[in-house]
Parts: C-alpha cells; structure tokens; sequence
C-alpha cells in the first residue's frame, strides 16, 4: 500500500484502532496511516518495492515477503 500523505510505500503489518501499520518493504519502524490516506500501489511502485525486499533479502537479512 501506499502512504498518500507522504508517497511511501509500505507492507501492511496490521491495524490498531483506526488506524493500519505499514512497515517500510526492507524492513524497519513500522508507521500508523488512517485509512482514508491508503491507496494501492502503482505497477511501478509494486515492482520497485518487490525488488527491494528480495534484494534485502539477498543482503542477508531475511526477510522477503513475494
């Protein structure tokens, strides 16, 4: 999803009270984004965060949620 307040994009975590975690696609602080301020990826936006996680993952951290 992505954070139209700010343009970042992120994994759905989960939500609390009204509101959805994100968490950065290689990982990191988790941020709260109400609802009414998410909105679906581009096809540019999917395939460049795609890209990154697996390319985290290959760093060597583990995580690569495809």
């Amino acid at each position: 999803m992505v954070d139209e307040r700010t343009g970042k994009a992120g994994v759905v975590m989960g939500h609390e009270g009204p509101y959805v975690q994100l968490r950065p696609p290689r990982g990191g602080t988790e941020w709260d984004v109400p609802p009414e301020a998410l909105r679906l990826p581009t096809q540019a936006e999917d395939l460049s965060a795609k890209v990154s996680m697996v390319n985290a993952a290959s760093l060597g951290n583990g995580r690569c949620g495809l």
